[in-house]
Formats: C-alpha cells, sequence, structure tokens
C-alpha cells in the first residue's frame, strides 16, 4: 500500500459549487436581531438537520419537545439557564458544554448573560417533531412530560 492511499483533501468549494458542502462559514449564519433569536439552518438531511443558534441577552428559546428525536447542543460562546422540565427548573449552561435534549426531554434555554449565546444544535433525525410546551408549576397528569430525563 501507498502512504497516501487513504490522505485526504478538505477545501471550501466556491459560491455557486452544484456539489453540497461539508465545510461552512459559521459567520453567514450567526447574524443578531432585535426580536426572536437566530435559528439558522446549515445543513439538512433526513438523518438530522444542523442549525446554528445566535440567541440575544434576555431573549428566550422557549420550552418544546422532539417527541422523534434528540437534539445536542455544542455551546461555542456565552452562558444561559437551560429548561429542564415542566415546572420551569434549569440549569446553568457555558461555552464548552455539550448538552443533550434526549427524545421527549423538555429544553430550552433563557441567555441570562450580558454577551450573545450561541451555539449549534443537531437534531436528529431532521423529522423529529417540534412541539412547544407551557411550564406551570404544577403539571397534572394530563399535560406534564412523561420522559424521565
Amino acid at each position: 500500500m501507498e502512504a497516501n492511499q487513504y490522505s485526504c483533501t478538505i477545501s471550501i468549494l466556491p459560491k455557486g459549487f452544484k456539489t453540497r458542502p461539508r465545510i461552512f462559514d459559521s459567520s453567514q449564519f450567526l447574524q443578531p436581531t432585535e426580536g426572536e433569536p437566530i435559528r439558522s439552518v446549515v445543513t439538512e438531511s433526513k438523518d438530522a438537520v444542523v442549525v446554528a443558534w445566535y440567541v440575544k441577552p434576555g431573549q428566550t428559546i422557549l420550552p418544546h419537545v422532539h417527541s422523534y428525536g434528540q437534539d445536542t447542543w455544542t455551546i461555542l460562546s456565552g452562558k444561559g439557564e437551560y429548561y429542564l422540565d415542566q415546572v420551569g427548573t434549569t440549569q446553568p449552561i457555558i461555552a464548552g458544554d455539550i448538552v443533550v435534549a434526549f427524545m421527549g426531554c423538555l429544553h430550552g434555554v433563557i441567555n441570562n448573560g450580558e454577551e450573545p449565546l450561541v451555539f449549534i444544535s443537531v437534531v436528529s433525525p431532521s423529522d423529529a417533531g417540534y412541539h412547544l410546551v407551557s411550564l406551570s408549576e404544577k403539571p397534572d397528569q394530563n399535560t406534564a412530560i412523561a420522559w424521565d430525563c
């Protein structure tokens, strides 16, 4: 076997090139707005959707569940309070954390910091579903999320 048989060269494709890209310039996706947090789809297939999030201080990603898949966040910068359950329990998350919401687990985040919360989310499969969940202090058996996350 030749030494270079398994080598690989990776390059960024020119704009307009017809091949599906594998390397993305994050600055194209992470742009702030005054309203809702920015959700920019980086790439999507039947297996997963990759999303870049830009959440300004004070903005919230409302509590929700994915009934048919999981959502994994890699926190790039900033900090926030991550929702853990329907009664509003939160846990701090910071840059460097990897946060997993398994199938059916309630999650969301409040940016309570002074800088943007920036993270990459991978939802798998891409048709994992999305359902907003209202927070309540005393969830009843008909509305409470049944998953032990």
